[in-house]
């Protein structure tokens, strides 16, 4: 807790000399973070794992015309930041960056991504939407899937229940595909879902 009333005052200490610059109407600032500590949450220590207690970090954005105290629950990326950047200074997206800028979603659209993807090595890939997560461990054989909207702590496993089989197979799927579009060569065997 020390550190984090820290870093709260050093933060404060930056926005307060902005703001007594004469340039606190051409400012932006983006803070965000790494992955959090599980700190016991699902019986973790660390980071490296695809809870969202962990994999959902902080992203705030203050600067000229940014709603004070606004929430935009889009699901984005961490290097969202860069395209957002470019944008702002007016430098076009090169065509490799597979990631957006953000600043839309501030003016009321949608995500451009209909599914997130995760990866940790090739210990673990993951794929959430709106409504489910589907995590999948490849050398531990094992597959997790948890509705989002109803269980966003992630408590209950749903994989096991056939009737759910169905969503499974689709997000599966989807997994492969985004693997493939983003250049993850990591061998999922469609095993692990049962097919």
């Amino acid at each position: 807790y020390a550190l984090l009333t820290h870093m709260d005052a050093m933060i404060g200490r930056i926005l307060d000399s902005v703001e007594a610059s004469d340039k606190a109407d051409n400012t932006w600032i983006f803070f965000t973070a790494d992955h959090g500590l599980a700190v016991g949450q699902h019986g973790l220590l660390g980071k490296q794992n695809p809870y969202d207690h962990s994999v959902r970090v902080p992203f705030l954005v203050k600067g000229p015309g940014v709603k004070a105290g606004a929430r935009i629950d889009e699901p984005i990326y961490l290097q969202d930041v860069m395209p957002t950047t470019l944008e702002l200074a007016k430098i076009v997206k090169p065509e490799h960056v597979d990631f957006h800028s953000v600043l839309p979603l501030m003016d009321g659209a949608v995500t451009p991504y209909p599914a997130i993807y995760g990866s940790y090595l090739d210990l673990q890939r993951s794929i959430r939407t709106p409504e489910h997560k589907l995590i999948v461990f490849p050398k531990a054989k094992t597959v997790q899937l948890f509705d989002m909207q109803n269980d966003p702590g992630e408590q209950t496993d749903l994989a096991i229940n056939p009737a759910m089989q169905p969503v499974v197979k689709h997000l599966f799927e989807q997994l492969q595909s985004l693997q493939k579009e983003l250049g993850d060569d990591l061998e999922l065997s469609s095993e692990l879902i049962g097919s």
